[in-house]
């Protein structure tokens, strides 16, 4: 039977988490806004899928040795440090290649900065490899996710519940910030604007990868 008052407790808790702005309202954003709709499709599938895989794993208790073992998590720490120090040094690294195409020349077809092309399984590649190296993901639902567990009822039936929750409320943010940038297009068709852009958000995810390593 289904705790609701532990569901919607749950969902107060992650639907704060969630507007919070951090790196993935950061990857998201910054790929809908250079127009990269399938792409940005595809980061949010891939941070979705990693947050339903944190929940799963942590309903069976995987994650529990995780953040146990000062070993593991020191490797997934600095395995998804490394991953978001490089995609940002390589967003900053690409605006010095676009810096002298002239303003008045045509977009053309949404590429990602490096060249790679604009497809779904690409983002979500990028989404799925961010969430699932960042330990900190997986503290958070092992110190929170059990309890909201009711004594007596299925630790992974009402996990996946709990996690599908988080996914829902997940996408529904991620669907307004792709509707956002996408209304914004228009005026991010300047060279300018997007090495500006890949700039920022290439020193906030870089910046989010330092954290992770030397954070506590």
């Amino acid at each position: 039977m289904i705790d609701f008052s532990a569901l919607w407790g749950f969902a107060v808790i992650v639907g704060l988490l969630t507007l919070t702005p951090g790196l993935d309202t950061a990857l998201v954003l910054r790929t809908a806004a250079l127009g990269h709709r399938r792409r940005a499709w595809g980061v949010v599938l891939g941070i979705q899928t990693g947050t339903l895989t944190w929940g799963v794993l942590t309903s069976l208790g995987v994650t529990a040795l995780l953040t146990a073992s000062q070993l593991a998590y020191a490797v997934v720490r600095w395995a998804g440090a490394a991953y978001l120090v490089w995609m940002g040094g390589r967003m900053i690294w690409s605006t010095r290649r676009r810096a002298g195409v002239p303003e008045g020349e045509p977009a053309g077809e949404p590429l990602e900065a490096d060249g790679a092309p604009d497809t779904l399984v690409g983002g979500w590649r990028q989404g799925a490899l961010t969430n699932l190296l960042n330990p900190k993901v997986g503290a958070f639902y092992v110190a929170v996710l059990p309890q909201f567990v009711p004594a007596g009822s299925s630790h992974l039936a009402m996990g996946v519940l709990l996690a599908g929750t988080h996914v829902v409320l997940g996408t529904l943010w991620s669907s307004v910030l792709v509707g956002c940038a996408h209304l914004l297009r228009d005026r991010l068709r300047r060279h300018s604007t997007r090495r500006l852009l890949d700039r920022v958000t290439g020193t906030v995810v870089g910046a989010f990868g330092i954290r992770l390593a030397f954070g506590d």
